[in-house]
């Protein structure tokens, strides 16, 4: 964005919200041309005001943004995509709110190269609205946004030997970034097990498309495997246990 540019239009994903002053809201979005952004709602918790009802959590908006000298101001904004059902459904809801918290977590404020994320984001709450198993969803998105984030798991070779893993029981090192063959365990600290089904899945979320993975019938062994794994190597990552978390176990609580 050139320094001379006054105000911008883009399309925009809203991660997070809180109250700001009296009536306005802090929203942080996520462009596909700006990357994410915290921008100043005027007005917005006022019954009256055009933009309340536009910057709701998870909804997809077009925006106009003008430039502040500390903090950018909303000016227009009309919702594109309401995904509804991250409302509606409490453990849709839960999801979308884990999703929205890793993108804030592994991106940095005015990163702009973030479109391709911006799309996963997006395709993410469409997929979390209409598919039947949320957990295949959540595990592909935090796959891939893995990868472009700079933090792509490996999967095919021993991160310490180099060697190809071959079809059997592996380890997994959060430190390391990647599988470590049995015979290369005693080289690293802190490897945990998982099984060949579950490295299988892994695989296959990382190299297929989406259309390809929707369908796959997981037992739910093997999600609690692949999901302990993953959640793992972010927390590791992050140095922290993600908020959202909680919530999406008081949801499965229920």
């Amino acid at each position: 964005m050139a320094s001379s540019e006054r105000s911008f239009r883009t399309s925009a994903i809203i991660l997070k919200r809180r109250d700001f002053g009296e009536a306005d809201r802090l929203i942080t979005i996520l462009s596909p041309t700006h990357g994410k952004l915290d921008v100043i709602a005027k007005g917005a918790r006022k019954p009256i005001s055009t933009k309340t009802g536009h910057v709701e959590l998870f909804t997809s908006a077009d925006m106009l943004i003008s430039k502040g000298r500390d903090i950018d101001i909303l000016t227009q904004v009309e919702m594109t995509n309401p995904f509804l059902h991250l409302r509606e459904d409490l453990r849709a809801g839960a999801y979308a709110n884990y999703i929205a918290e890793l993108v804030d977590k592994f991106t940095f404020d005015g990163d702009q190269n973030l479109h391709l994320l911006y799309d996963l984001t997006l395709a993410t709450f469409q997929r979390l609205c209409d598919d039947p198993d949320p957990r295949l969803v959540v595990r592909y998105f935090e796959i891939h946004m893995l990868d472009m984030v700079g933090f792509r798991p490996e999967l095919t070779e021993c991160v310490i030997t180099h060697e190809t893993i071959i079809a059997q029981d592996q380890f997994f090192s959060h430190a390391d970034g990647g599988v470590v063959a049995p015979n290369a365990q005693h080289l690293t600290t802190g490897a945990i097990p998982v099984s060949m089904e579950g490295l299988k899945l892994l695989r296959h979320l990382q190299r297929s498309e989406y259309r390809l993975v929707r369908n796959l019938q997981v037992t739910p062994k093997i999600h609690h495997e692949v999901e302990r794994l993953l959640l793992g190597y972010i927390g590791f990552l992050l140095e922290r246990r993600l908020e959202s978390l909680e919530f999406i176990r008081r949801v499965r609580d229920i």
